[in-house]
């Protein structure tokens, strides 16, 4: 979460990719060293010589918890403010888009977040929000319950390429 608050989009990736539980059952070897269940978030993962990568504490919701909240909020960037979307994404660089379907409470929201590629190792333009056609002047998403579908296509800035992007999520 630091890092994609300081804008290292590449370090903030990487590291999600070391903590994902999915990474450490990659093999079989992986997995007999993890020796936990590879779809919870273990709150440690020992270091200790003689159970180096194993987790622990699984079913730990704190750990959950706050990886949500670092995917959700740091990475992709949607922050919810009363009844506003606010969006600030930490994309790696090799992200051209990415869809969220997002309910609130009655009404859907389809949001494709499209990151503009940088010319001339520049970022590009600034960030755009248009919502139904629209285009919002706060850059935010209001939020109505009106029980009708709403499309929204936001455009942010590409970033340059730092150390450590190109890492692919998993």
């Amino acid at each position: 979460m630091a890092f994609a608050a300081l804008g290292d989009h590449g370090r903030a990736w990487e590291l999600l990719t070391l903590i994902n539980p999915a990474n450490h059952s990659q093999s079989e070897d992986a997995a007999e060293r993890y020796k936990v269940e590879p779809y919870v978030v273990a709150a440690d993962v020992y270091a200790s010589s003689s159970h180096v990568g194993r987790g622990g504490w699984t079913w730990y919701t704190g750990s959950a918890g706050w990886m949500y909240r670092l995917i959700l909020e740091s990475l992709l960037g949607l922050r919810l403010e009363v009844d506003k979307l606010h969006f600030k994404p930490c994309l790696p660089a090799h992200w051209p888009s990415f869809t969220v379907h997002y309910r609130y409470r009655e009404t859907n929201y389809r949001i494709v977040v499209t990151q503009l590629p940088a010319t001339d190792g520049t970022p590009s333009d600034a960030m755009t929000v248009v919502v139904d056609g629209r285009v919002q002047l706060d850059a935010a998403v209001p939020l109505v319950d009106d029980g009708q579908a709403h499309t929204v296509e936001i455009s942010v800035p590409g970033g340059i390429l730092a150390s450590g992007e190109g890492v692919a999520p998993h």
